[in-house]
């Protein structure tokens, strides 16, 4: 075989491994998926008439669940990702990784099944609160098929971005729980993001903080493709980041895995 053939029979037999964990120790993804669909019921059903005023003069709750869903869908794909920093560290720290070291197999094919497999979680994931929204009234009728397969092809992006970048936490990470630790900013800069209100409607000195990070941009290019609205420059930023976090995750994590075992 050669070694192309090699490589992606080996990662596929490391994706079938990842999988078969996550099917059989589903309680972290569970936790994971828990905290964006119980902050869309809170922010729906409790918050929601007042923080639609925030959206300007004559919205209500189903202009707020219109605004609110595609930052949420992408904080799902930052939650979910926090169980691949955990699953990472607990593959160093139990001594998988230095068994796979001595086995025939491509070297790569270890970090590349954990990723495939993250991204994998990460599309269902965002599904499953997806019918959640469309469930308590959220739709996106003014999308065309286009905009439609261009943000499945943004949230699958974005997912291999922040993928890459939860493998080098649990790579640096001395144990499952510091990885979790160290993996809380995928979850913390939503919330400090343009997820729940508009950038406008913030502190002026609180507005570069929110602007100025990943998760802005792709949140507000995501909301233009599902509402069928302007995405303005924010498609460009939102590709910008995806491509800096993917090549900046990929070569760290590759260095770090690379470095032998001390």
């Amino acid at each position: 075989m050669s070694t192309l053939s090699l490589a992606a029979r080996d990662s596929a037999t490391m994706l079938r491994r990842n999988l078969l964990h996550a099917r059989r120790y589903p309680s972290m993804t569970l936790n994971l998926l828990l905290t964006p669909v119980m902050l869309l019921l809170l922010f729906v059903y409790i918050f929601g008439e007042a923080m639609s005023a925030g959206l300007g003069a004559g919205a209500d709750r189903s202009d707020y669940i219109a605004y609110l869903v595609p930052g949420l869908l992408l904080m799902t794909v930052g939650s979910t990702t926090i169980g691949t920093a955990v699953s990472v560290s607990n593959d160093m720290t139990e001594g998988i990784i230095a068994r796979f070291r001595t086995m025939a197999i491509h070297r790569g094919s270890v970090l590349i099944g954990h990723v495939v497999g993250s991204v994998l979680q990460c599309v269902m994931s965002v599904v499953l609160v997806g019918a959640v929204a469309v469930a308590i009234g959220f739709r996106s009728t003014d999308a065309t098929v286009l905009e439609w397969l261009a943000a499945f092809g943004l949230v699958t992006v974005f997912a291999l971005a922040l993928t890459w970048i939860a493998v080098g936490m649990g790579l640096v990470s001395p144990n499952a729980e510091a990885a979790g630790n160290n993996a809380m900013p995928l979850i913390f800069l939503p919330l400090i993001s343009s997820t729940f209100v508009p950038l406008e409607s913030m502190p002026g000195w609180f507005q570069p903080i929110a602007e100025y990070q990943p998760f802005t941009p792709a949140i507000e290019t995501l909301r233009g493709l599902l509402l069928g609205t302007g995405i303005g420059h924010n498609g460009w930023l939102a590709a910008a980041w995806c491509l800096g976090l993917a090549v900046l995750g990929y070569l760290w994590s590759t260095a770090k895995f690379n470095d032998d075992p001390k």
